[in-house]
């Protein structure tokens, strides 16, 4: 079954600004929902081509007749308040599970009959090694407890109303228009610049996948009935210290690396990588962009507008 009235909400968010450009691309009629103090400069070349609903998620009351008169099929919702790593023990993360109960309530309510949310590999805990759905759930951030509470309370919702609901745990996500302070942005920018980047001993195993083939998992479920929780990931890990060896190479080989100068977290996780046998299944989905070749294009955008400034 192909939906083609999407609501989306965390359309200016890296993940979502993805997902939301693939729908437009694919003819759907889409409807964005955005703040007034959102910023869209992610989004800024579909605006004219989607539906704004400004509105807060915090505040539901003014956005249900706007999604009412949306009607829309289907919801990806990938906002969510406090994804960096310095939010994740933060107590506002608990507001993100009533605003997204009275998201479903709203979309159910005009009609919507799937809903797709954006989880995350936090709901996880501590892992070591390959992780599939099976994987007993032990968060040890207030993040990761807010997102897994999240996913029940849809899973059970959505079941008790007859609707459908399906559940991406992102491990990471990497490509062009990240935000700044996150490692590979950080890494290739410092390098740019010719400075060296502080950098743990990258002794970690990584599993990343690229931007657009996380969004293409998002348009592939929401046009399927497959519920509950579902890896997403490039179903590979890599060893970090590589990954950060060929940015650096794609920059200037020449330029020292600042290997062992960031100490490892209390709970740094070694080994993180996503089984996404049960997506695949479910979709016919698969990653596309190779590591090296996702790599490439997002120095190229950070080249690009360092040259641009």
């Amino acid at each position: 079954m192909i939906r083609r009235r999407i609501l989306v909400t965390g359309a200016s968010g890296f993940v979502g600004a993805a997902v939301a450009r693939q729908l437009v691309s694919q003819g759907r009629e889409v409807a964005l929902m955005l703040r007034e103090t959102s910023d869209t400069r992610r989004i800024a070349d579909i605006l004219n081509k989607v539906t704004i609903i400004r509105a807060d998620l915090s505040d539901m009351s003014a956005a249900k007749g706007l999604i009412a008169s949306f009607s829309p099929e289907a919801v990806a919702h990938l906002a969510w308040t406090g994804v960096k790593g310095a939010d994740r023990n933060d107590h506002a993360q608990a507001d993100n599970i009533p605003a997204t109960v009275a998201l479903y309530h709203a979309a159910r309510e005009a009609g919507c009959r799937r809903f797709v949310g954006l989880g995350s590999q936090a709901e996880y805990g501590p892992c070591a090694g390959r992780s599939d759905e099976t994987v007993p759930t032990r968060p040890t951030t207030v993040y990761g407890a807010a997102k897994l509470s999240t996913f029940w309370l849809l899973d059970r919702l959505a079941a008790a109303d007859g609707l459908s609901s399906a559940w991406l745990r992102l491990f990471s996500s990497y490509g062009p228009g990240d935000d700044p302070s996150w490692m590979i942005p950080y890494l290739i920018n410092k390098l740019l610049r010719g400075e060296k980047p502080s950098l743990t001993a990258c002794e970690q195993r990584w599993d990343y996948i690229y931007v657009d083939d996380a969004a293409a998992s998002v348009a592939a479920l929401i046009d399927g009935d497959a519920s509950g929780a579902f890896n997403l990931g490039s179903g590979e890990a890599v060893p970090l210290r590589q990954v950060v060896e060929t940015i650096r190479d794609l920059v200037d080989p020449m330029l020292p690396l600042g290997f062992g100068e960031v100490p490892y977290r209390p709970d740094q996780v070694m080994h993180l990588e996503a089984n996404i046998d049960r997506l695949r299944n479910a979709t016919g989905w698969a990653p596309k962009v190779p590591l090296a070749e996702g790599l490439g294009r997002t120095v190229d955008h950070y080249r690009r507008a360092v040259l641009a400034q």
